[in-house]
């Protein structure tokens, strides 16, 4: 006699992840529910909002099928579409690069996307925070439990099923950020070098003012702390700060199992951050797709849930793959005085450094 469930899915966590798994799971006939602490879901801001554009994804993700079915950005949720980067080294003199991005309005982009799950079946119970998961059951704070056959954790990197079942470390670079009124032009800006050690620093501007922040690793760090950095660099610029934010990103990479028995990881849980850029919305919108469609197989036709692991590494294998040597390398070399930096930063390093950022091998060989 087969077991019962109260759900086919849980899904704990609505973020861009969460949500993508429910949309495509709920498409393929399961019967979803996500769990999200938060109510509205998107906030409080966390990150740095930007996001490349579809033509722009087509480029820096060629193996992944369909990116308009799955980024269905609406213009309520783009606060500025930007046509340039810039990647500035301590001397401050920016290495300038065509690049096809939106800077969003993120609460409104993660409220779209929870209402395409809506729309696509999927239930949510928000406001309601879990406190672990034992078997096939999920235990909220207020002490119910619901029950399901597969138990998806895109709660970001410490969340109750990756922190309980998993033992793999991720590298955690904490960040802070503000938001600032003013002008800030239109390009986006990432800085590197002394300033935000091991890491990197960023300004995204807005349709009014600018999202402005950086992240560190702790190690790198010598005497100073996540604050003072923020503070300097933010300094930097002129406007009135009308937000503070804080959270953390994992930056060694994807973790090598998404997997074990019932359960499954996705987004920042499965470490679905690009290392060399940061990127890691698209990233777990990608991992959510495919985990939504094969849990949704699985519990047709028995399809094994590994094959989420897969599909992953035919999609964005070789992506993840140049973004965690990018990394290393970046790693590496920003431990170097900002004065060398300065002298790597040039006219004839500029298409390696691009490669880099962009997750694709830095030098052109095989």
């Amino acid at each position: 006699m087969s077991q019962s469930f109260d759900r086919e899915v849980i899904v704990i966590g609505g973020g861009p992840a969460g949500s993508t798994v429910a949309r495509y799971a709920a498409l393929g006939g399961a019967d979803v529910l996500v769990i999200d602490g938060r109510d509205p879901i998107g906030t409080p801001l966390q990150c740095g909002e930007l996001v490349p554009t579809n033509d722009e994804m087509r480029r820096l993700c060629p193996d992944v099928p369909d990116m308009d079915d799955l980024f269905q950005t609406p213009d309520s949720a783009i606060s500025r579409h930007s046509k340039e980067m810039h990647i500035v080294p301590p001397s401050g003199k920016p290495l300038k690069f065509d690049f096809d991005g939106y800077v969003l309005n993120r609460v409104a982009h993660d409220e779209f996307l929870v209402d395409l799950a809506k729309e696509s079946g999927a239930e949510y119970l928000v406001n309601s925070r879990v406190d672990k998961v034992e078997g096939n059951s999920v235990i909220l704070r207020n002490g119910d439990t619901i029950t399901a056959k597969v138990i998806v954790d895109a709660g970001g990197h410490n969340g109750v099923i990756r922190r309980d079942y998993w033992t793999e470390e991720s590298t955690k670079i904490p960040v802070k950020f503000v938001l600032m009124d003013g002008d800030f032009g239109e390009a986006v800006e990432l800085h590197f070098g002394s300033m935000a050690p091991g890491g990197y620093a960023w300004m995204f501007p807005k349709s009014s003012g600018a999202n402005i922040g950086l992240g560190i690793q702790r190690s790198f760090s010598k005497g100073k702390n996540l604050n003072q950095y923020t503070d300097e660099f933010v300094a930097k610029y002129d406007g009135e700060i009308t937000f503070n934010g804080a959270g953390s990103l994992p930056m060694s990479g994807t973790i090598k199992k998404f997997v074990k028995g019932n359960y499954v990881l996705v987004g920042d849980a499965a470490g679905m951050v690009l290392p060399s850029n940061g990127a890691g919305i698209t990233i777990a919108m990608i991992g959510g797709r495919i985990a939504g469609n094969v849990i949704a197989e699985h519990l047709k036709s028995g399809l094994p849930l590994e094959e989420y692991e897969k599909i992953w590494k035919k999609q964005m294998g070789k992506v993840m793959a140049n973004s965690k040597r990018s990394f290393k390398v970046g790693s590496l070399l920003f431990r170097l005085p900002d004065w060398i930096l300065n002298m790597m930063f040039n006219r004839l390093t500029k298409g390696i450094i691009w490669r880099a950022v962009t997750c694709r091998k830095m030098f052109w060989v095989v």
